[in-house]
């Protein structure tokens, strides 16, 4: 006896919905994320987000790490974000060793962080179209990704994972004139970054595809702990750098960009505009370097204890806000450090955004998120 099943013709036959498994492995994710999605046709009934596949136990390697040690493991939950991960771990442990680091030192710190931002932000700039369909812009933000990297390389000998922070400063000097190199490089990507601009932000096949869709509300944003640009395109004004300064953005103007609409276009805008900002501050900390003298880490002894505590150091990543939570019981290795990444608490969204939409729709959003799994998973 045989029996006939109709499936997903969407179009109000009586049809039996249809589980697809997207992933785990994806080309239009940016690591090994599974979404398990029922599916009427080509609409999204329900989305689940199954996470766990990059999963490399970080936090519990932090433990049977030292200081030094640490830093290397934190560079790579975001590969696109390791200066700023590993800014993160040095803040906290400095200020569990009461440790204040040179001034120099300092304003270094948030040039490079600034410019690893640039260099993150540009790599979605061009990916993001990539996976809706549009190939040329990822050749010019590889273009400008490139122009920066080259100036992050000469300075800490890494393209990606750079391991420049130390506890109480960092690795050594910048080479002989590389504030200047640097501000060249930011003048170039400045002058050519609206080659990018002008062939995405208005072209009408990529609004068509962004704009409404997948809408995230400035409530939904907080109540799922979003943030970075993907609050921020939903309204969600927080930006640590202005709201809780650290580093030197206390003496800095932060411009904090923010759109109300929350759909995939507002979050790509937030992300470009920011771009512009980055390079503004970077060259205003390169600016005040310039002025300033004296060393850029202070001595520590050969095995570096923190003191019992706890303590927990936030600082406003590419992709939102990254915590390290810090508990030492005098050792030289952590006895917890508990990490709260950005990327975590963004793809939660995903089971409220994507149910409603079509499928098509659905890879718009799901890179419109600004996600590193490696980031989810840690």
């Amino acid at each position: 006896m045989t029996s006939e099943v109709t499936v997903g013709t969407g179009a109000g036959l009586d049809t039996a919905d249809m589980v697809l498994n997207i992933g785990p492995q994806h080309p239009s994710t940016h690591g090994v994320l599974r979404l398990r999605l029922v599916l009427d046709g080509e609409r999204v009934l329900s989305a689940e987000p199954i996470i766990g596949y990059m999963h490399r136990g970080a936090e519990k390697l932090f433990e049977v790490r030292d200081y030094r040690q640490i830093i290397m493991l934190a560079n790579r939950h975001d590969w696109l974000s390791a200066f700023c991960n590993e800014l993160g771990v040095v803040l906290a442990v400095e200020r569990l060793m009461g440790i204040e680091v040179p001034e120099r030192a300092v304003w270094l710190r948030t040039a490079l962080a600034e410019l690893n931002r640039v260099l993150n932000h540009l790599m979605f700039l061009g990916s993001y179209p990539l996976e809706i369909g549009a190939i040329t812009p990822v050749f010019y933000a590889f273009r400008e990704r490139e122009t920066i990297q080259a100036v992050l390389e000469e300075a800490s000998g890494g393209r990606m994972h750079y391991m420049y922070n130390r506890v109480g400063g960092l690795k050594e000097e910048v080479p002989a004139g590389w504030t200047g190199r640097a501000r060249t490089a930011i003048d170039q990507v400045r002058r050519r970054m609206p080659d990018l601009d002008k062939l995405i932000r208005n072209n009408e096949i990529f609004r068509a595809r962004t704009v409404g869709v997948g809408v995230l509300t400035a409530a939904q944003a907080a109540a799922f702990g979003a943030s970075g640009p993907v609050a921020r395109a939903s309204g969600l004004d927080l930006d640590l750098r202005r709201d809780e300064p650290y580093l030197a953005y206390g003496e800095l103007q932060v411009p904090v960009v923010t759109r109300t609409a929350g759909d995939c276009h507002a979050r790509f805008e937030v992300l470009l505009d920011q771009v512009y900002v980055s390079l503004d501050l970077a060259q205003q900390c390169l600016d005040r370097v310039d002025q300033l003298t004296g060393p850029v880490n202070v001595r520590l002894p050969k095995v570096v204890k923190a003191p019992e505590g706890h303590t927990y150091a936030w600082t406003e990543n590419p992709l939102g806000i990254n915590g390290y939570y810090l508990v030492s019981r005098g050792e030289k290795t952590p006895w917890r450090l508990k990490l709260r990444t950005a990327s975590y608490a963004n793809v939660q969204a995903l089971s409220t955004l994507l149910p409603g939409t079509l499928v098509p729709d659905l890879i718009a959003i799901l890179g419109s998120m600004f996600f590193v799994v490696g980031d989810i998973d840690k």
